[in-house]
């Protein structure tokens, strides 16, 4: 999947450098790895002619990573999970990879596992030994590729020692496999636990990033609070999902009258109970407009600011949402700025 092929472009690089394609990167943790502030959300994306559910096709999803990597966008997220367990995520990503052999090592590459897949029995789910390595093999056999870059623990699993589930990452991170690990949708509780094991016996597997969900309207996943305060201290990077907050954090739900079939609230039924929180959406989206910004522009540039915050992963349907996220990650608030943003946040 790797060429060695010389590039004269790059005979005088420099010997350091803090971003790509003109996106800044940051540290994961406390981990050596950097990844694009603005990453790839791929849920969205998969083959909805086969009934997955998906929202982009195969058509749009190449295109967007095409642009994707023109825009320094580089940390790409999947699970195998996405879309109906189809794996058709990961698949999509697997096509573009094999397309683009030469640029596998620009990409950052996230997946995940855990729940019901690849198989119907109780050992195809949860996070035995078992299913880990089962899980993966199938992902890494979709994703076109020899390794990947992230590997996270989709869920906490009461039911599996700890023990045996890192041991399991361990063997992939000496095979060279897996690069680095994380979770999601955990708590400091179970970070904690996980750490404390993993220190006693492995000098490989360490958690540099912890993936939950988290917007500036309605704060963490109840479940799972208190991690994004507590990052800094646990040594890993928040990374959120749905930081949009399933689009109300876009300019597309600010006039509830317009919302309709296609949009995610609205054909999840859940429009009313969110559309409580519009008002504050729209004076969040006159502070953007008053600075010449989009409003999801301003909630991603204002969440990277945040201590313990590490890159955003926002999932997009088209270029244009990609190349509003990417100038997002390029801009730099004030301080004045963030501090209208964070009154205007506080307000009851």
């Amino acid at each position: 999947m790797r060429t060695n092929e010389p590039n004269p472009e790059f005979y005088n690089v420099p010997w350091t450098t803090d971003s790509f394609n003109h996106m800044p990167y940051r540290r994961l943790g406390r981990s050596g790895l950097r990844a694009s502030v603005i990453g790839l959300g791929t849920w969205k994306f998969g083959l909805p002619e086969t009934g997955d559910g998906a929202r982009v096709d195969a058509e749009v999803a190449l295109e967007i990573f095409d642009r994707a990597l023109q825009l320094g966008v580089t940390f790409w997220d999947t699970a195998n999970r996405y879309n109906g367990a189809s794996g058709n995520s990961e698949r999509l990503i697997g096509r573009w990879l094999i397309a683009n052999p030469d640029q596998r090592r620009n990409i950052i590459l996230a997946t995940k596992l855990f729940g019901g897949m690849d198989g119907i029995t109780p050992n195809h789910s949860r996070l035995s030994r078992l299913n880990i390595l089962e899980s993966f093999y199938a992902s890494l056999e979709r994703l076109g590729t020899d390794c990947v870059d992230l590997l996270y623990f989709h869920a906490y699993d009461p039911e599996t020692p700890v023990e045996e589930s890192l041991a399991a990452v361990e063997d992939l991170v000496r095979q060279d496999l897996v690069r680095y690990f994380g979770v999601s949708n955990h708590n400091p509780e179970q970070i904690r636990l996980l750490q404390s094991v993993e220190s006693r016996f492995s000098h490989r597997v360490r958690i540099v990033a912890v993936q939950n969900q988290f917007d500036i309207i309605n704060g963490e996943s109840p479940k799972h609070a208190g991690v994004l305060k507590q990052a800094p201290e646990l040594g890993v990077s928040f990374i959120a999902w749905s930081p949009l907050a399933r689009g109300l954090l876009t300019n597309r739900y600010l006039d509830p009258a317009r919302a309709g079939k296609g949009d995610r609230l609205y054909d999840e039924g859940t429009l009313e109970t969110d559309i409580a929180a519009v008002e504050r959406v729209r004076r969040l989206a006159e502070l953007a407009k008053g600075w010449d910004l989009e409003l999801s522009q301003l909630v991603i540039s204002y969440m990277l600011t945040l201590p313990g915050m590490g890159p955003v992963i926002a999932s997009v349907s088209s270029i244009a949402q990609l190349e509003s996220n990417a100038a997002a990650g390029r801009l730099n608030l004030s301080a004045d700025q963030i501090a209208a943003v964070e009154k205007l946040l506080h307000q009851e």
